[in-house]
């Protein structure tokens, strides 16, 4: 048995024990699968035993591998707050990096009461699209903290994060002026059947919002639009929605969008749940900054409050409510 076991064994061992599919754990870790598979017969090696039993049509943990998984996760947990201690260096002194997606919003208005009430940390704005996209930059270091709907992560991504829920955002449709629905003050969502809705379907970054979506319409007849490529910034989305003639899926704080109107979602109102993400060990008075100002702003809005007989799917309230 080994004295020392580096880091980088262990996380592919527990990516595959996650996914239970070498290509998908490679895809998770950023490194080619012929990569992984050679880490995980060193740790084999290294170990004396075999850790995964592997056919052609499927991947499972031996019982071995199932009496390592949680000393490994253990093992990697404690590893992760040792690197994040010492990245942030004595005093807190860099600036904690938050995405906060766009300019208006749930996060954005955490961000600027966590800056109103500690003027003398520095906490820079990054604005990236979806809480699936960030949160490659929550595990490598690339962010500090993010928002957005965590029941949408993968499993095996979750373990390695830890958030704090903010906020239950009532959804909404952004129609054309002209279009029949935009008259009434809110749209009941079976008024929506038949309709076709850009759901951010073929951007990867989003994918926690589409998946949201699909539950959402599923059985109601709507339909969400093609995939299309990432759209980046508010111009070129302004543009590309003008120019397909899309009704947007959106929230009820959006960006203004000229010659289209955001109507709230009724009889159910829709709700998509807003948490406060960072990485597990993450240490920094700026994450205390922001979970201060959600709480507050939370109490103050009433945003822990489900509506009566609102939609939400059952696991992201069960995440909610841990």
């Amino acid at each position: 048995m080994p004295h020392d076991i580096e880091p980088r064994l262990l996380r592919a061992f527990t990516a595959v024990a996650d996914e239970l599919h070498f290509t998908r754990a490679a895809a998770r870790l950023y490194v080619a699968q012929q990569a992984l598979s050679r880490d995980i017969r060193r740790l084999e090696r290294d170990l004396g035993t075999v850790l995964f039993l592997r056919t052609t049509r499927q991947v499972r943990l031996t019982p071995e591998g199932e009496r390592l998984l949680p000393y490994a996760q253990r093992v990697l947990a404690a590893h992760d707050e040792l690197c994040a201690a010492f990245h942030e260096g004595a005093g807190h002194e860099r600036p904690l990096l938050v995405d906060v997606g766009a300019p208006v919003g749930t996060a954005h208005r955490v961000l600027e009461r966590a800056r109103a009430a500690a003027p003398a940390l520095e906490l820079a704005a990054r604005f990236h699209s979806g809480l699936t996209g960030a949160a490659e930059g929550l595990l490598t270091g690339g962010l500090d903290v993010s928002f957005g709907r965590v029941a949408g992560l993968p499993r095996g991504v979750r373990t390695r994060l830890a958030h704090h829920p903010v906020r239950y955002e009532p959804m909404a449709v952004l129609l054309p002026e002209e279009h029949p629905l935009a008259a009434r003050a809110a749209v009941p969502v079976d008024a929506l059947a038949g309709e076709t809705l850009y759901t951010g379907a073929g951007n990867a970054h989003t994918a926690e919002w589409t998946s949201l979506a699909a539950r959402l319409f599923e059985g109601r007849g709507i339909r969400a639009a093609a995939p299309y490529p990432e759209i980046d910034g508010p111009a070129e989305f302004l543009r590309v929605v003008r120019k397909r003639g899309w009704s947007v899926l959106a929230s009820v704080e959006f960006i203004e969008v000229p010659g289209m109107v955001l109507r709230p979602l009724v009889d159910p109102v829709p709700l998509s749940p807003v948490s406060v993400v960072w990485r597990r060990g993450l240490r920094h008075p700026g994450l205390d900054a922001l979970l201060a100002a959600a709480r507050e702003l939370g109490a103050a809005g009433g945003w822990l409050a489900r509506p009566e007989g609102a939609w939400l799917p059952p696991e992201d309230a069960r995440l909610m409510a841990a």
